[in-house]
């Protein structure tokens, strides 16, 4: 039995793509919901540790999962 590989034009390769970068996306908003949870439990000697203030974690514990831009300063 021989294997083919289909060209990169592809309806199928292009639809696989697709589903990779939504599937990379659903894995950064997981991980920013985890890593948000993680901070918002942070107490202030952790906080300060890593140089932000309650305020802080607080504002970004409290952004939206699908808001992965860097946090406006």
């Amino acid at each position: 039995m021989t294997t083919r590989s289909l060209p990169a034009s592809h309806p199928v390769q292009a639809i696989a793509a697709r589903r990779a970068g939504w599937f990379d996306w659903l894995s950064r908003v997981l991980r920013a919901v985890e890593s948000r949870r993680h901070l918002s439990e942070m107490d202030g000697r952790m906080l300060a540790d890593i140089g932000i203030s309650r305020a802080e974690a607080r504002e970004e514990a409290a952004r939206a999962p699908w808001d992965l831009a860097p946090p406006r300063r």
